[in-house]
């Protein structure tokens, strides 16, 4: 029979294990652990009692409290809902102008709008809308199907050059490879063009070129752009502003006119409700708005 070995400065029993001279002590638990488990069970018997708990076949405990988690957000979907459609009507059926004289209104409009714009927008005209090459900036004061919010949700709802039985149609045609100017006249059309928006072009550029283009312009261009070349209508846009969609300088512009350009938009109709695209054409109209 073993003889028990007691710790002389603890006084407590040994186990009798010992590791590179320092032995084991037969400690007894702290009494509060003894309270933390007896306080643990008591909560778990107390949940059980009060709270949704234990699968009973093909139901479960249902708790003295009757607490259920999924009627609770049922019925806070359901109030969001309501909610949701309060206002969603307000914007499908008021006027545009009565909307953006609302500003509680106006600040769901952002709110929403944001989002829907980062996820179905801002692939191609970037997340703060600014566009890119091929893609039109959206804050400026220069759009091509007009910039007040009822256009704009035409727009989004036919789209351009899409599939859409109404879409909007634009194309800018290929005058060089289709024979239709030779690259003297495609040039001397450059250097007009170029003269009527960027003063350096102007200044750097002869006289007879300038004079030149602006002929050939009248006979070539001036259908879609107008003799002032501000365009005159809806899909040709102005010549002489500082926004060009597929870039100003004389690379640019003459890839344009030797290829032609068609821009695709497409239509947001069947993505989209009717909500959603207004949302985003005030929402747009905003934003341009507010930058400076």
């Amino acid at each position: 029979m073993a003889v028990e070995e007691r710790d002389p400065h603890s006084g407590y029993l040994t186990t009798g294990h010992e590791w590179n001279g320092i032995k084991e002590l037969n400690t007894p638990v702290p009494r509060p652990v003894y309270v933390f488990l007896l306080l643990t069970a008591l909560f778990a018997v107390v949940y059980w009692v009060l709270m949704p708990a234990w699968p009973v076949g093909r139901t479960y405990t249902k708790g003295l409290l009757g607490v259920d988690q999924r009627t609770a957000v049922t019925s806070l979907l359901r109030d969001a809902a309501a909610d949701r459609a309060a206002w969603t009507k307000r914007i499908e059926t008021a006027d545009f102008a009565e909307i953006q004289a609302d500003p509680a209104l106006m600040q769901t409009v952002r709110d929403t709008g944001r989002t829907l714009f980062g996820d179905n927008c801002a692939a191609c005209h970037g997340r703060e809308a600014q566009g890119g090459r091929g893609f039109p900036t959206l804050t400026s004061q220069s759009w091509l199907w007009g910039g007040d919010p009822a256009d704009i949700a035409e727009t989004i709802r036919v789209g351009i050059n899409s599939s859409h039985k109404d879409t909007r149609t634009s194309q800018m045609p290929a005058f060089g490879r289709d024979k239709l100017l030779d690259r003297q006249q495609i040039e001397a059309v450059i250097a007009y063009v170029r003269s009527l928006s960027q003063a350096t072009a102007s200044q750097g550029g002869t006289a007879p070129p300038i004079e030149a283009g602006r002929e050939v312009f009248a006979g070539n261009c001036a259908p879609c752009h107008g003799e002032d070349a501000k365009g005159i209508g809806a899909g040709a846009p102005d010549l002489t502003d500082s926004f060009w969609l597929y870039g100003g300088d004389a690379d640019s512009l003459y890839r344009t006119l030797m290829h032609g350009r068609q821009g695709h938009m497409p239509t947001w109709e069947g993505r989209l409700t009717l909500a959603d695209r207004r949302i985003l054409a005030l929402y747009l109209t905003d934003m341009r708005r507010s930058t400076p």
